[in-house]
């Protein structure tokens, strides 16, 4: 797939953040991962991101993130495309990049850098460097330390064809709208902030009308519904599964930090797709949250 084909598959549908499988020892569960996939698949999402935020990129180590690009291209080829998450450090960043290029994925999604601060010539070097390393679509990430402005995706966009997608997890609005004033068609847009769905309406009228669920995961049947009624700008359908299940939902995820995953994994568990533990520093819920996620979760019926 070349990068103008990834730009125009983000372009429109349901995009997803499948989960990462882990054993009882946290160790990569390859053959829960294959079949975590098979499941997702046929529920009609445009692409799956795979080893990305809600797949613990964070967590994974060099040695394993190959298998796992691998094991979703092989488990979906023909089925749905797969694009890799890449980040951290530029050299870790750009050997993940390479690998998923190799391992047949459609493109990476760039995420944050870690831990320090970097002004926007860094953040441009780092970005630059990433996208000189392969011949696929890259799509950047904006969120925590990764901060990139207008002019410096103008530049970018200039020096790096295939540079084609921007994803927003900041939630600035005036931020959002001044890329994509700037940028316009040159790139395909991506909401991209935690429960996605809770601001996909708000995000549909500055022009970006694609976003990523993670309760995808878990309840695919509803994910869909809720991107349908986003596409067709049915209110009522939306206002309805927000006010049954996702504020609810919300209120569940914001009782510890770093939730955004952990509900994810204890949803998919509930359904009967577990995913097993989260890897440290992030924690499972409590008991008395994985109850009431399992309320929530029953009144929406089969998946």
């Amino acid at each position: 797939m070349n990068p103008q084909e990834l730009k125009s598959i983000m372009g429109s549908g349901l995009l997803s953040f499948p989960l990462t499988d882990f054993d009882a020892n946290g160790d990569f569960d390859a053959k829960g991962y294959a079949a975590r996939l098979e499941w997702l698949a046929p529920y009609g999402a445009t692409a799956l991101f795979a080893a990305g935020g809600t797949g613990e990129f964070f967590s994974l180590t060099g040695s394993e993130y190959p298998a796992i690009i691998k094991t979703a291209v092989d488990t979906c080829r023909g089925k749905v495309p797969i694009i890799a998450g890449a980040g951290g450090p530029t050299r870790f960043a750009i050997e993940c990049a390479q690998a998923a290029e190799k391992a047949g994925a459609h493109g990476v999604l760039l995420l944050p850098h870690y831990l320090t601060e970097a002004g926007q010539d860094g953040l441009a070097a780092h970005v630059e460097a990433v996208c000189k390393s392969v011949k696929f679509g890259v799509i950047v990430y904006n969120r925590g330390q990764s901060k990139l402005m207008p002019d410096t995706l103008a530049r970018l966009a200039e020096r790096n064809p295939n540079l084609v997608g921007f994803k927003d997890g900041i939630g600035d609005i005036e931020l959002m709208s001044s890329v994509y004033m700037k940028m316009g068609d040159r790139f395909a847009y991506l909401g991209g902030l935690p429960t996605a769905e809770v601001y996909a309406a708000a995000y549909k009228a500055l022009g970006t009308p694609v976003y990523s669920s993670a309760v995808f995961n878990f309840i695919p049947k509803t994910a869909m519904q809720f991107y349908e009624a986003v596409r067709t700008d049915d209110m009522a359908t939306q206002h309805r599964l927000l006010r049954e299940f996702f504020m609810p939902y919300l209120e569940i995820r914001n009782q510890g930090q770093g939730y955004a995953v952990s509900i994810v994994k204890a949803g998919a568990q509930i359904v009967g797709h577990g995913a097993g533990p989260v890897r440290p520093p992030l924690t499972d819920l409590k008991p008395a949250e994985y109850a009431a996620l399992e309320k929530l979760i029953a009144k929406l019926g089969p998946q």
